[in-house]
């Protein structure tokens, strides 16, 4: 019963968290870049999400991930 109740427990957790990974943005990842940025010609296909991805460098050369906008999956 005790085992039962902890795999019920798992796979709850375990849903929370694939659902939860659709709405929660990636490390350095954003819809716009900031003032002050500036693009790249990287592109990329995030593996993780199928989203098309351009790097942005800020003035200390930080890498920012812009989404594509009406880009499909390279």
């Amino acid at each position: 019963m005790i085992i039962a109740l902890f795999g019920i427990a798992f796979l709850v957790v375990i849903i929370a968290c694939i659902i939860a990974s659709f709405f929660v943005r990636r490390h350095r990842e954003t819809d716009t870049p900031q003032p002050g940025w500036t693009m790249t010609d990287e592109v990329f296909n995030d593996p993780s999400t199928n989203r098309v991805m351009r790097v942005w460098l800020d003035q200390g050369g930080e890498r920012h991930y812009v989404i594509e906008a009406n880009q499909k999956a390279i």
